[in-house]
């Protein structure tokens, strides 16, 4: 399963299955889980560990360094979950010690080509992130986020869960939960309905989101006077307490 020009450190752990393609390079700190395959030319390093059954495409760089002046080569981490699908020239970068020390992610994401993850982020469960989305440093992704082609997060933001972007477009502040949002800078345009039904959202929950939806965007509240409103809503849909509590916690800002 390990191809004879891969070069393997003897210090790397590999589980049972594990496939590695032509010319790929895993370092000694790296382990990774029972049936990933591993592409050619890919270059797996640093304090990585890889989960089980996940695919990762050619030309990947792995566990490399932060793209951040202040690290200094302390020992951080990457840590990736299960079953991702992780496509060409993608690049996931350790974290720093001005964090957490690790960037994660999750299970069951869906990564396209020439995708960045920078230090310290952490991407949750089932996203999508297309051609050339890219995080900046201290990124929050939450689960079923869906990131369309040549998105740009700037550091530090939050995305919430099931929370949609369009091509092109530039994330300077917080993206609440639900929110379909599009431009540079990007601008709100209404909640995602078709995912929430497609993930079992009843008609009812999704109604009170687009109600929390309104108030946040369409009835000239301030956002003080929007968090309020939201919270009431949020004590008799525990559907919507995700939005109440992102928009209450915001520190950045909120996509507006």
């Amino acid at each position: 399963m390990i191809h004879p020009t891969a070069i393997i450190d003897p210090a790397a752990r590999l589980g049972a299955g594990v496939e590695v393609g032509p010319y790929s390079i895993i370092g000694p700190h790296v382990e990774i889980g029972d049936g990933t395959r591993i592409g050619p030319h890919v270059v797996i390093e640093g304090h990585t560990r890889i989960g089980r059954d996940n695919e990762i495409f050619q030309f990947c760089s792995i566990g490399a360094q932060p793209q951040d002046k202040k690290y200094d080569d302390e020992e951080t981490r990457l840590e990736i979950g299960d079953r991702n699908t992780i496509r060409e020239f993608c690049s996931f970068n350790v974290g720093t010690s001005q964090d957490a020390g690790v960037t994660r992610v999750g299970n069951d994401n869906w990564v396209m080509a020439y995708v960045h993850i920078a230090h310290d982020c952490q991407v949750g469960d089932h996203t999508i992130f297309a051609n050339n989305a890219t995080l900046a440093g201290h990124v929050h992704v939450g689960d079923w986020a869906i990131l369309g082609g040549f998105t740009g997060v700037h550091q530090f933001v939050r995305v919430g869960a099931h929370a949609f972007c369009g091509v092109g477009t530039v994330l300077l502040q917080d993206l609440p939960p639900f929110v379909t949002v599009s431009g540079n800078p990007a601008s709100p345009h209404g909640i995602n309905s078709e995912g929430l039904r497609r993930r079992g959202f009843s008609a009812d929950d999704i109604r009170t989101v687009k109600r929390a939806y309104r108030a946040l965007y369409r009835e000239g509240l301030s956002l003080d006077e929007a968090r309020t409103a939201i919270a009431s809503m949020a004590t008799e849909c525990e559907a919507l307490q995700p939005f109440s509590e992102f928009i209450a916690l915001s520190s950045r800002g909120i996509v507006r």
